[in-house]
């Protein structure tokens, strides 16, 4: 049991954190995003070597090695995409009146270079393990990546519960490109898909014969999935799920501490303004 216990808790607490810090950072000054980028871009590098070291390493921590550099890379794609440096060539709103294809065009342009960086990435991936035993990096990035497209998919053609307070402000234009709706015809496609993948992940992880690695890889991709299904069905259905609220009560307080600085900040230059028309008036005679 405890071959697939450790897996589960670990590719939840790596999902929910990894998630909420790139929540975290996306919501911090503006200025600290190329520290940020480029810390990110650090450990991409650094995440890559390690995936092709690893990549006939078929132990334990072989397993989970592969899965953390994995979504370490996946990881780069998301801070380059919500902070801005990898979109697309249009950073403006969606024109009204519009028609669906119209819209998907104009959608299309605001993230085409992310959906390229993103594909080059599970390229690169599939390069640096082509025909080794450990693939399980690769596997982890190409489930996330459906993870995030099929949900970007399914917010623009309509989900009743388009939660606009994770994207950060300077991508606040994209929400004139997600219109809400009770439901959309892609939605129970992209479920019944991830479904019937995700069903199909767990019989072959308990599957008798497995090896070792074999069984964490697969109790990996199979959480990965169950998240994937959980995450579109929040998209439709109103679940009490609170998994980020810390994110979103430290912008909360960053925020107030930016407004409380700015308005510190007014008072001064009023009460200088005041003292210097003071002294002028003084010096006038």
């Amino acid at each position: 049991m405890q071959i697939y216990l450790l897996p589960i808790v670990f590719t939840f607490f790596l999902w929910w954190f990894s998630t909420g810090l790139i929540f975290y950072l996306d919501g911090l000054p503006r200025h600290t995003f190329r520290w940020s980028f480029m810390g990110a871009t650090v450990l991409l590098f650094v995440s890559l070597w390690w995936i092709a070291t690893i990549r006939n390493d078929t132990s334990l921590s072989g397993a989970y090695l592969a899965f953390t550099f994995g979504t370490l890379v996946w990881g780069w794609q998301m801070i380059s995409f919500y902070m801005g440096f990898i979109t697309g060539p249009r950073h403006t709103a969606c024109p009204q009146p519009c028609s669906l294809r119209q819209r998907f065009w104009y959608a299309l342009q605001t993230c085409i270079h992310h959906e390229l960086a993103s594909l080059a990435g599970a390229i690169m991936l599939l390069i640096l393990t082509w025909g080794s035993p450990n693939q399980i990096a690769l596997w982890t990035y190409v489930l996330m990546w459906w993870m995030h497209l099929s949900a970007k998919l399914n917010v623009f053609f309509g989900v009743p519960n388009l939660d606009e307070k994770f994207l950060p402000e300077h991508l606040q234009y994209l929400c004139s490109y997600l219109p809400k709706r009770a439901m959309n015809t892609f939605f129970p496609v992209s479920v019944s898909v991830s479904t019937v993948v995700g069903i199909w992940l767990i019989v072959q992880t308990v599957a008798p014969g497995n090896s070792a690695f074999t069984t964490v890889g697969l109790t990996f991709l199979s959480i990965l999935m169950v998240l994937a299904i959980l995450e579109h069905w929040v998209l439709v259905v109103p679940l009490p799920l609170a998994l980020w609220d810390w994110v979103l009560r430290i912008r909360e307080a960053s925020e107030r501490d930016k407004r409380e600085k700015q308005q510190t900040k007014a008072i001064k230059r009023a009460e200088l303004s005041g003292i210097k028309h003071s002294v002028i008036d003084v010096e006038t005679p």
